[in-house]
């Protein structure tokens, strides 16, 4: 059977096909209503199929949205890369991911391997401020969103929730709960200090601890982002003389760890320990005590990421505080921190 094309679809709909691209690619001219449904019409009858790598290659755009992270088997990452993927299917478009494993040149390569598709935009999760990856991006004259995170190096548009204000929050809760001190779980002893959110996560510990007049001297520790590590880090934390009485970890995956440690090591929560995260990831609710955190609105930060860098109109231009959208965060009570009934507090 031969192939239909759009000169068919144009005959059968007696129009031009100039007019039957225009129905398929919704632009960039109008079309009148009823053309339109003569059009479709013709494309269902004859089983008409776009060729959509004709299509990339006449407007050098495809319907693909390039997107990397750090890893994708963390929980945050997981469920943000689903709700990018939604909000893309919501345009019209699909989403290639790729994992950086924090690592520059994994980062490079896929930006490099995406952009050699002709993705209509990137959105970029970067693990810190890559030289070689900003290099990348004005190289390319990239369309790139930075989600999550906002490495100092890559001076684009980003979309990130308001972390230092939810770091506050959690550890101000935990205080006053009537604990001496909170100690915190940060990320690794490298971690960048500009546009990092596990940096600020520590920010805001730091200022919640100095407001209420606590020393936060010998009470930051070091530990990977996953539960792995986390609960190894914790062991060790738990099991010595100075056991804290309330830790805030800078995620929910290190969080999930430290209950894991104390639970081995017969600590109760809360009752002898209390543990607050950050991210509300869905297993948070799960845990046993269900676990207190820090939402953030990864649907709306999804949605925003991709119609950013969908519509040249909302990329806004000025200052790169002008370039950022920031999302409030908000305190999700369980009961890992004492509290009995579940609530939600805003800043």
């Amino acid at each position: 059977m031969a192939k239909v094309t759009r000169d068919d679809v144009a005959r059968l709909a007696g129009t031009s096909t100039a007019v039957v691209s225009y129905v398929i690619n919704n632009g960039p001219r109008p079309v009148a209503p009823a053309t339109r449904e003569r059009v479709l019409a013709a494309i269902k009858e004859l089983g008409y199929r776009p060729d959509r790598v004709a299509q990339a290659m006449a407007s050098r755009r495809t319907d693909l949205i390039g997107m990397i992270v750090p890893d994708a088997r963390q929980p945050f990452f997981a469920e943000m890369a689903h709700a990018v993927e939604q909000a893309a299917a919501e345009r019209g478009k699909m989403v290639l991911v790729g994992n950086s494993d924090y690592r520059d040149e994994r980062e490079v390569h896929y930006l490099r391997a995406f952009l050699g598709m002709r993705v209509s935009g990137l959105i970029l999760v970067s693990q810190g401020p890559s030289e070689r990856a900003a290099a990348e991006i004005e190289a390319w004259d990239a369309r790139v969103v930075l989600l999550h995170e906002r490495p100092e190096a890559i001076d684009d548009v980003a979309v990130v929730t308001d972390d230092i204000g939810g770091a506050q929050l959690a550890t101000r809760h935990l205080l006053e709960h009537g604990n001496a001190y909170v100690a915190c779980l940060g990320g690794m002893e490298s971690t960048p200090v500009v546009g990092d959110p596990v940096a600020d996560h520590i920010e805001g510990w730091r200022r919640a601890m100095q407001e209420a007049g606590r020393s936060t001297e010998g009470r930051l520790f070091h530990a990977p982002y996953n539960r792995y590590d986390a609960y190894q880090v914790a062991l060790g934390l738990l099991s010595g003389p100075d056991r804290p009485p309330a830790i805030f970890c800078s995620t929910d995956d290190q969080a999930i760890g430290v209950l894991r440690a104390a639970r081995e090591l017969r600590i109760d929560v809360p009752g002898e320990l209390a543990v607050a995260g950050f991210d509300d990831v869905k297993e948070a609710g799960l845990t046993d005590p269900p676990l207190t955190t820090v939402f953030s609105d990864r649907p709306a930060m999804a949605r925003a990421a991709v119609d950013l860098v969908l519509d040249d109109s909302l990329r806004v231009s000025g200052s790169r505080r002008e370039r950022l959208k920031q999302f409030p965060s908000a305190l999700v009570v369980r009961r890992s921190c004492g509290c009995g009934e579940p609530t939600v507090t805003s800043p």
